[in-house]
């Protein structure tokens, strides 16, 4: 088995909880002092009895769609950036929107910890990171953490399967990054073109499910895949292990699963919102709702590692959905709709087609001329940053449930 990235995943309970004692109340002072928002919020707080999650769940939760009200009322980041922190390395935007900055140093995402859990050895060969590279983070997340790895990276980005798979064939890269769809089209456009990827051995994928059916069809083109969860504002927080038993969370978050919702931790096993605190002390995001449903485990990871594990990704507390990776909210779907007037009501319905994404947009309208759905789609495109079909619907034939996103995946 792949042994972990440093001793840091092996450690006993007691040190982690040493650890966590010192980290987190020096994190919430450091945000109570630094941060706009956090001054405001946690200003009643003694951040020196906060040395446990069990004392961190008194605090309050902060939501993605708060932080998106706060970014557009006090530009960039809405009072949570530490005032005081360095010059960032770049800056992103991610559907919301919301803009999330990147400090400096080695692999500040995190993924590295998750690469070397999927098997990708240090030096070990060529990373071909098929992540994007535009306007969001997470091509700049696994290349960071393939070069924390001392493993050159190819920034091959989304799309143009056919040069893809004409580069994979010369540079010969043992190891993938990207979604799990996107890799079974490379394999696909390898077996029309005839051309041989077989020296692929390992791929780590996220921002999708990743079936087992999946998984097997990928170890019979002899390709070990795991799955690592993370989102844009937080980077890397749970990472899967060739046990394949839940995800471990990462040793800089601390996660916490709530009822939806609320700020509420539920008992171990029971599902609920994945809560999570960073201890980045630049953007200290603190009980930060990713909107995500997930469940603790019990016991530790068979492989060693001796963090808590969750059961990965368990779908959305709310209508909030991924479509290829992109996370798609209510809230834009409402947008399209009230940039035309012959568009009534929409809905978002997304399903799953050869582990494809297929998602549909149906539009209630009594005007289906002029070629409407086709600027429809062309507006879905630029308001939610990824395709989808349109179908026009006459009035009053979609479902009256009050879902404007449905999930069928």
């Amino acid at each position: 088995m792949s042994a972990p990235l440093d001793p840091r995943e092996t450690r006993s309970d007691a040190e982690r909880a040493a650890e966590l004692a010192e980290r987190l109340p020096a994190q919430i002072a450091r945000a109570q002092a630094a941060t706009p928002h956090f001054a405001e919020t946690l200003a009643d707080v003694d951040s020196q009895r906060i040395t446990t999650r069990e004392a961190l769940a008194g605090l309050p939760v902060l939501r993605k769609a708060d932080l998106i009200q706060r970014q557009a009322d006090a530009p960039p980041f809405g009072g949570l950036v530490a005032e005081d922190s360095g010059p960032f390395e770049r800056v992103f935007q991610s559907p919301g929107p919301i803009y999330e900055p990147q400090g400096g140093g080695t692999d500040v995402w995190r993924f590295a910890r998750a690469l070397r859990a999927a098997g990708v050895e240090r030096g070990g060969g060529i990373v071909h990171n098929t992540f994007s590279y535009h306007f969001m983070p997470a091509g700049f997340m696994f290349d960071s953490a393939g070069k924390a790895l001392d493993c050159p990276v190819f920034p091959a980005g989304p799309g143009q399967s056919e040069q893809q798979v004409r580069a994979m064939a010369q540079l010969r890269p043992r190891y993938y990054t990207g979604t799990p769809s996107f890799l079974n089209i490379l394999l696909e456009k390898a077996d029309e073109l005839g051309l041989a990827v077989d020296s692929l051995e390992r791929g780590l994928v996220t921002a999708e499910p990743l079936p087992a059916s999946l998984v097997d069809h990928f170890r019979t083109r002899g390709i070990e895949v795991f799955e690592c969860y993370g989102t844009a504002d937080l980077g890397l927080i749970a990472y899967q292990t060739e046990a394949r038993e839940g995800l471990v969370v990462d040793e800089d978050v601390v996660v916490e699963i709530v009822h939806p919702g609320t700020g509420t931790p539920v008992a171990d096993g029971e599902v609920g919102e994945v809560v999570v605190t960073t201890l980045n002390p630049d953007y200290p995001l603190i009980r930060f709702a990713t909107g995500d449903l997930s469940a603790v485990m019990p016991g530790t990871c068979p492989t060693g590692r001796t963090k808590m594990r969750i059961r990965g990704w368990m779908g959305r507390a709310d209508q909030t959905t991924k479509v290829r990776g992109v996370f798609v909210h209510p809230e834009q779907i409402q947008e399209l709709v009230g940039r035309f007037d012959a568009v009534r009501r929409a809905r978002l319905v997304v399903e799953q087609a050869d582990h494809r994404d297929v998602a549909t947009l149906y539009c209630e309208t009594a005007d289906s001329g002029d070629g409407l759905a086709e600027r429809i789609a062309e507006t879905f495109r630029a308001v939610c940053t990824v395709g989808a079909e349109v179908h026009l619907a006459a009035p009053d034939t979609l479902p009256n449930d009050g879902k404007v996103i449905a999930d069928q995946r």
